[in-house]
């Protein structure tokens, strides 16, 4: 098993912004290594959508409403992955979860809250 456990999320005025961070723990990391790392939203009323992902060799894929606004990065040695947004907007409020691949199979976190609000 893994357990990811996200922190970072708040409430952040249009323009600001916020880093989450996700940590992933576990025994079987020993053994299979983490092969992509992923920031996931779901806003109400919609289904969850990718954001940003890396891959253990540090390449990157941003959904095109992110692009140039996020970034995400990783520490392979560490099992974290970090997610730098700037320039937020209101459409960014969205409950934002970790997600990993390990041994061909998928782990999520619980979710953080991010709300952009004036």
């Amino acid at each position: 098993q893994v357990q990811l456990v996200e922190s970072g999320g708040g409430l952040v005025q249009p323009g600001g912004s916020l880093r989450l961070s996700c940590a992933a723990s576990g025994n079987i990391l020993s053994i299979y290594p983490i092969r992509t790392m992923a920031w996931y939203r779901q806003a109400p009323g919609k289904q969850r959508e990718s954001v940003a992902t890396i891959t253990s060799g540090g390449d990157t894929n941003y959904a095109d409403v992110v692009k140039g606004r996020f970034t995400i990065s990783g520490d392979n040695a560490k099992n974290t992955v970090l997610l730098q947004m700037n320039s937020l907007l209101l459409e960014d409020t969205a409950v934002y979860y970790c997600r990993v691949v390990v041994s061909n199979r998928v782990y999520w976190g619980q979710g953080t809250q991010v709300t952009v609000s004036s």
